[in-house]
């Protein structure tokens, strides 16, 4: 009885270990993919900080990526670049792909 605890221990730890995992690469995702759009935007280095914070945010708004996106797209398109939906959705996916790569480089 005490095996089975113990595995199920563990396996509730993974769980906890892989979810805060996968928080910590998508906000960092975030965080690229805004650092992208700024550089479009042309905004400064501090409007560029600020930037990626709300990206992040943003993302806290609904479940999955589509508030994240719909921030980007907004914001590029109100600062008048020429950036369509699937641009801004490549990017967030060659975002992940480097944040995760960034991250595992750390670990």
């Amino acid at each position: 009885m005490t095996d089975f605890k113990d595995r199920e221990r563990a396996e509730e730890a993974k769980f906890a270990m892989d979810e805060q995992t996968a928080f910590k690469i998508a906000a960092r995702r975030n965080r690229l993919l805004g650092e992208w759009a700024a550089g479009k935007m042309g905004l400064t280095p501090e409007e560029t900080e600020a930037y990626k914070k709300a990206v992040v945010q943003a993302d806290f708004e609904e479940a999955g990526d589509e508030d994240v996106i719909r921030k980007v797209l907004g914001d590029l398109t109100s600062a008048g670049c020429d950036v369509d939906e699937s641009t801004v959705r490549a990017m967030l996916e060659e975002k992940a792909i480097e944040a995760k790569r960034q991250f595992m480089s750390e670990s």
